[in-house]
């Protein structure tokens, strides 16, 4: 299903304490006005407006999905027939197991995370319900193993360092950030519980509680547990081009096997990462940036040669426009115009 983003309102673009505002929320998505208020510098009241007039825009959300230590992750790279790309894209947007699609410039046309319980899932959705899709010439897919970064650690770093401070400590590390292989199902609670979530984070402990029939103090304790482990996950996203980051270029490379976690580990520190995972494949580290402009391909890669010697890029993507991340359905100007709720 479907849910579409209401009028765009009278804000058009991002001030200083917007961004501050995102940061905070990235940094404790579900913390309430009282507490994001004053790590912004304004009171609870004016947060909660500012908040909801950049998300009545689409400027930014709060969403939540499945960690990675409890689904199999796939990055596919699929090649188009050039007249059926817009089609194919449109199609694949509204597919609950498709979380994200990128149009890309590379040796193929769109770049898509899959997401499902296990590899044989994965399978039958990338070779039975992909493959056969209209417009889809190849596909090639790389298993995520092991996450060391990706969206919802990304910060946008508005935020003074004394308002940081208000907030809660950084999130626990859970569990290793997951691996191809089976996972627990989850419950239908559950399910519906995370569908809640994914359409807005910051959905409230009585509406979670009227969703499922659980009692409010036993929706606390489940999502707390939850997002403890890291089985679901929550972030602040936004309109990357409206907020001053227009360019996302994403990377695949070899890097020695022995060295990987360190070098894994150490990328996924760098303010520009969002998403690093070692992946199955000729290439074993895959990541992606996130740019100002295209000029900072060059200074990221003068940086990779510098830092890191032992990495190698094999290959290098240029989004050209994001039609979906993580279950959010993007405008061509990377405004939420939609959510579909994403099921495997």
């Amino acid at each position: 299903m479907i849910e579409t983003v209401g009028g765009l309102g009278e804000i058009q673009t991002f001030e200083e304490t917007d961004l501050a505002l995102v940061d905070a929320l990235q940094t404790d998505p579900r913390a309430p006005w009282s507490r994001i208020g004053p790590a912004v510098g304004v009171d609870a009241t004016t947060a909660a407006r500012r908040w909801a007039r950049l998300e009545r825009a689409g400027l930014a959300w709060v969403t939540a999905y499945a960690g990675p230590a409890t689904a199999t992750v796939g990055y596919v790279e699929v090649t188009c027939r050039p007249r059926r790309l817009a089609e194919l894209s449109e199609r694949l947007t509204a597919l609950p197991w498709v979380a994200s699609v990128e149009h890309v410039v590379g040796d193929f046309d769109l770049f898509l995370t899959v997401v499902a319980p296990d590899l044989s899932a994965l399978g039958r959705r990338i070779g039975t319900d992909l493959g056969p899709l209209p417009g889809v010439r190849a596909t090639r897919t790389r298993l995520g193993v092991r996450i060391y970064q990706e969206g919802s650690g990304w910060k946008v770093r508005a935020l003074e360092p004394a308002g940081r401070a208000r907030l809660a400590a950084p999130r626990p590390a859970g569990r290793p950030g997951g691996g191809p292989f089976a996972h627990v199902p989850r419950g239908d609670v559950d399910r519906r519980l995370l569908e809640a979530l994914g359409a807005d984070g910051r959905v409230g402990w009585a509406e979670l509680a009227a969703r499922t029939g659980l009692s409010e103090s036993t929706v606390r304790r489940r999502i707390s547990r939850e997002l403890r482990d890291r089985d679901i996950l929550v972030r602040c996203d936004l309109a990357q081009q409206t907020a001053g980051w227009p360019g996302i270029a994403t990377y695949r490379a070899v890097v020695p096997h022995g060295e990987l976690d360190a070098t894994g580990g150490a990328l996924a520190r760098l303010p520009q990462i969002r998403l690093c995972a070692s992946v199955t494949g000729s290439c074993n580290l895959l990541f992606s940036v996130w740019l100002r402009d295209l000029d900072g391909i060059t200074a990221l890669e003068s940086l990779l040669d510098e830092r890191f010697p032992r990495l190698t890029v094999q290959d290098r993507t240029v989004t050209l426009r994001t039609a979906k991340r993580m279950g959010r359905l993007l405008g061509e100007d990377g405004r939420a115009v939609g959510h579909v709720a994403l099921g495997f």
